[in-house]
């Protein structure tokens, strides 16, 4: 058994989406995600399907045909190789879901495009 708080020894960073691995199961990889005012993730893609979850805040994600607005609570998921991309309106903190297969290294990457 694992146990992890997304909200325990929280912290954001003024330079960029301080990434944090929380758990790993037998089929998906949990990372939180803080997000200070204005923050962004770049159009990226992954060659799993994820799950994004938006804990705290209020983030724009966007799609090649739209962006979407989640608030505290909403949920999306997206299958392999679609393209998108993250802002915060307001300090935020997101859960991810990744397969088993992808990589913490890999969203870490991200920050750099």
């Amino acid at each position: 058994m694992q146990v992890a708080s997304f909200f325990e020894n929280l912290e954001f960073n003024d330079q960029h989406v301080a990434i944090t691995p929380m758990l790993e199961s037998g089929f998906t990889k949990e990372i939180r995600i803080a997000f200070k005012e204005g923050q962004i993730m770049k159009e990226h893609k992954t060659g799993y399907p994820i799950t994004v979850m938006v804990l705290k805040g209020e983030i724009e994600f966007g799609l090649p045909e739209e962006t979407v607005l989640l608030k505290s609570g909403d949920l999306i998921a997206l299958e392999p190789n679609v393209v998108h991309s993250l802002k915060a309106n307001e300090e935020s903190v997101v859960r991810l879901s990744l397969s088993k297969n992808d990589t913490v290294q890999r969203v870490n990457a991200v920050l750099n495009l």
